[in-house]
């Protein structure tokens, strides 16, 4: 039997963070685009690793997004920047489950691949007090699932591996978690909450 979770690891994107594909689905058709080029283009390996890696900036990444979309240099750089006016908004379920965590004595950390943006982003949807600690793999130059973000992670929360629990919506990055010690859910919405509250030991 597991030890009992004594702290919290969340993911934004996808958890704690939704993106509505309405702003981009709007840019996309204001500049002629096909559907989708612009996250995929954004999500190509040799662009998107190093801007989570912390080798570019999040500016320097939108650039070669920019570069790389079939539209004259100044219309491809404004499509980017209005897509990536909206920054999305927060899960008030997953938000509540936090507040929660928190309120029983847990820590909380939001653990995710980001860019140097990612601290101005939480100060604007006001996530920054809510959890005790960031967890970005920008600035600690290694992204998930890779074993050695999860080491880092755990040695800057101060608990060990085995009495973390992990929350993502990728269940690549919670095989990589549990391959590091860590126990690993993946997040499909809050009604699995009761269970999570079970495995960190929070009264139901």
């Amino acid at each position: 039997m597991r030890d009992r979770a004594q702290a919290l690891m969340i993911d934004l994107d996808g958890v704690l963070r939704r993106w509505d594909p309405a702003p981009m689905i709007a840019v996309e058709v204001g500049y002629g685009l096909k559907p989708a080029t612009l996250l995929e283009t954004a999500m190509s390996w040799d662009i998107y690793r190093p801007a989570m890696a912390g080798e570019i900036t999040d500016a320097e990444w939108m650039r070669l997004v920019a570069d790389r979309l079939p539209l004259e240099p100044e219309r491809a750089a404004a499509a980017v920047t209005e897509w990536q006016s909206y920054r999305g908004e927060v899960d008030p379920e997953a938000l509540a489950f936090v507040r929660e965590v928190r309120a029983g004595g847990r820590k909380v950390a939001i653990a995710t691949n980001a860019t140097d943006r990612l601290r101005p982003d939480l100060d604007a949807l006001g996530l920054t007090d809510e959890v005790d600690l960031v967890l970005s793999s920008w600035e600690l130059k290694v992204h998930k699932p890779a074993p050695e973000y999860f080491e880092q992670a755990c040695a800057r929360l101060g608990v060990l591996p085995k009495h973390v629990l992990f929350v993502d919506d990728d269940d690549r990055v919670i095989r990589g978690a549990r391959s590091a010690g860590l126990s690993g859910y993946r997040w499909a919405g809050p009604e699995h909450v009761p269970y999570l509250r079970k495995v960190l030991d929070l009264p139901a």
